[in-house]
């Protein structure tokens, strides 16, 4: 079953999701960050070449021909991916397709709408009986 990881108190979402697909790369885990909206996706995928000076997170769209030997992929549906190790989530909704993952990285900001969305995504899971663990993000 999917373990599932909430990382809140996030002052910077996309910031703190580039910290985990790091993260997740240094470990050599493969990650697949999902959003539906591509501004999303494409937003991300600039911070992943900027958040860092002095390395790089390999990294590709899920159509690129290079994604089945990238360790982290930009995926806005479930289709075609070529590895189920770690989904982060930068949707608002649960990813449909998270239960084909080992695990799923939830990132919560500390603002109330995205708090709201969260509890809504915890509340889903829960429901369902997923192993959930809550993290406090420092820094």
């Amino acid at each position: 079953m999917t373990r599932i990881d909430f990382y809140r108190y996030a002052g910077d979402k996309q910031r703190f999701a580039c910290r985990l697909a790091a993260k997740a790369f240094d470990s050599a885990s493969r990650v697949v960050v999902y959003a539906p909206d591509a501004k999303v996706l494409a937003d991300f995928d600039r911070a992943l070449w900027t958040f860092q000076a002095t390395r790089f997170v390999p990294h590709c769209f899920a159509d690129s021909p290079a994604a089945p030997e990238t360790p982290v992929i930009l995926a806005h549906s479930g289709e075609a991916l070529p590895h189920h190790d770690v989904l982060l989530n930068l949707g608002d909704e649960w990813p449909p397709f998270f239960a084909s993952f080992e695990r799923l990285l939830e990132i919560v900001a500390a603002d109330e709408v995205d708090k709201d969305r969260a509890r809504g995504r915890y509340a889903f899971y829960k429901k369902r009986g997923y192993d959930i663990h809550v993290n406090d993000v420092e820094g």
